[in-house]
């Protein structure tokens, strides 16, 4: 085997294509999880994620700049653009909502709807954008959009992966104070928390977690959404257990949707695409088996 290059050329595959890139959806998953989980303790709203409050929008709008006004072969040259515009675009968005937030005093209500003005810009700029590129650089952007992993290499996962990894151990260790919040912010106060300082860290955290896991991967749908709730409607309220269980659900589940991807068709499938056509109906007729009993009880 040695003679003919079977094992090396094997261990090539391992080690340069596959590893990274279980590494990669793995990291990916349990950013958006972890970081879902922990926005919708702070925000009050339990169907909060990334995705809401503008943190993917200014990925996007950075990766739709990038993609439809930059030769595509200046593009691949540089390959590393993309992601680095996108983890920038991500904490750009970040520090206007903060910033808007701040000024009007209301974190909860505030950043939602900060992040629903930006997200609606961000689009309509993306919009404005498809109009004038040509067929092929839409293409790629929709693709983007519609979540890929095959950007993951050793070098990206060297820039990216401490950011997920940091910002996912530090959401983790919040589960305390997450459930003093969880009771109130005069609560949380009552007991020490620190209310503006433990906001921003939280709110850091997401950034830099959720932006370091769309440079990379895209805009992945769903998994912020559908695992903190699927967790809390079966394990309860307490965020010491809701916040590292989000993390290794929503790791596991893009080991699934990337080994389903491997046994299904030799092309990497959009991931987005995945994730919602296998979460969308396990969501909600888990949603409708929790809720049937209440309703005939009420």
């Amino acid at each position: 085997m040695f003679q003919f290059g079977v094992v090396p050329v094997t261990w090539h595959i391992i080690l340069h294509l596959q590893l990274p890139l279980v590494i990669t959806a793995s990291l990916v998953g349990a950013s958006l999880a972890s970081g879902a989980a922990a926005l919708q303790i702070v925000l009050k709203n339990p169907l909060a994620d990334p995705g809401i409050i503008g943190i993917t929008s200014g990925a996007s709008l950075s990766a739709a700049t990038l993609i439809l006004l930059v030769p595509s072969g200046a593009l691949a040259y540089f390959h590393y653009w993309l992601p680095l515009a996108c983890f920038a675009g991500a904490m750009l968005s970040t520090l206007l909502i903060a910033r808007i937030a701040h000024k009007l005093q209301l974190l909860d209500a505030a950043v939602i709807l900060a992040g629903i003005g930006i997200s609606t810009v961000a689009g309509a700029i993306v919009a404005w954008l498809y109009l004038f590129s040509d067929a092929q650089a839409m293409r790629n952007l929709t693709f983007w959009l519609m979540g890929s992993l095959h950007q993951a290499d050793w070098w990206v996962l060297a820039v990216a992966a401490p950011l997920m990894l940091t910002s996912v151990i530090v959401l983790i260790k919040q589960g305390r104070p997450l459930n003093q919040w969880y009771l109130g912010e005069m609560a949380a106060k009552s007991v020490g928390v620190n209310v503006q300082r433990f906001s921003a860290l939280i709110l850091v955290c997401v950034a830099v977690a959720v932006g370091a896991a769309v440079s990379v991967a895209g805009s992945v749908a769903f998994i912020g959404l559908m695992v903190p709730h699927l967790l809390r409607l079966k394990l309860g309220h307490d965020n010491r257990l809701i916040v590292p269980a989000s993390a290794l659900t929503g790791a596991c589940l893009l080991l699934l949707v990337v080994c389903l991807n491997s046994l299904l068709t030799t092309t990497l499938l959009p991931v987005s695409l995945v994730t919602a056509s296998l979460g969308g109906p396990i969501f909600l007729y888990l949603l409708v088996k929790q809720t049937r009993p209440r309703l005939r009880v009420s």
